[in-house]
């Protein structure tokens, strides 16, 4: 008969597939099946769950809680709620204390009046420090700061030339060997920073907020995974 069901004759079919079908865009409820596994057939597969899933949009309506971690490949930011640019006590990096069991460490942001990179590391034994390469283009080698630190004792160094905007040439005065550390801070091209403005809020930063990103004020870390969630990976990204 025509469209009539005929059962299959084979045994059962126990393999983990990939999913596969027609994307749905509606936010629903993940539904949740509530069989005992001791009632369960004996005969039947055992029911798969899921360890690991993919995804292309995922809203969550009040918060997301767990005790791992969150990795994306692009940028984290929000654009909603309440918040504020560049506030130290609400950006810190908080991590387990490496050697002190049951405490954390806390770190903040670096602030300062301009936009700028740094770089430091042991002086050479040639007094020829590299600048990293990305410095060309990004830097502004008209205005950098350079900072030497002798070690093990008193060096009549100093910085005898910037070649190319690539090294930095030191030298000992006294013509001994050179042992210390260095440190360089060096102001990026496109720094446009404005560093007193006024305004009730960060919307009133002149010519705008392209290229920052924010953090809010309460909450801090449950909000701004949620915003990634809803701003980041509805997008696909």
């Amino acid at each position: 008969m025509a469209g009539e069901f005929v059962p299959g004759t084979g045994g059962k079919d126990c393999t983990d597939r990939a999913a596969w079908g027609t994307k749905s865009n509606l936010y629903s409820y993940i539904f949740k099946g509530n069989a005992d596994p001791d009632k369960y057939p004996d005969d039947a597969c055992d029911p798969y769950i899921h360890g690991t899933a993919q995804i292309d949009s995922l809203q969550i309506n009040t918060e997301l809680n767990g005790n791992g971690n969150v990795a994306v490949d692009g940028e984290v930011s929000s654009n909603a709620g309440g918040h504020v640019l560049s506030n130290k006590k609400n950006l810190p990096f908080d991590m387990p204390h490496p050697n002190k069991e049951g405490w954390r460490l806390r770190h903040v942001c670096i602030e300062g009046p301009e936009i700028a990179v740094y770089c430091r590391g042991r002086v050479p034994s040639d007094g020829i420090i590299h600048l990293p390469g990305f410095w060309e283009g990004l830097v502004n080698m008209e205005d950098i700061s350079i900072s030497l630190t002798p070690i093990g004792c008193w060096q009549e160094l100093f910085v005898k030339e910037v070649r190319w905007g690539k090294q930095v040439v030191v030298q000992n005065n006294a013509g001994g060997p050179i042992c210390a550390d260095y440190y360089i801070v060096g102001r990026r091209l496109d720094d446009d920073l404005i560093v007193e403005y006024e305004g009730k809020s960060h919307e009133d930063y002149p010519g705008g907020n392209e290229g920052y990103s924010f953090n809010f004020e309460h909450n801090y870390v449950k909000n701004l995974i949620q915003e990634t969630i809803r701003n980041h990976l509805d997008k696909g990204t």
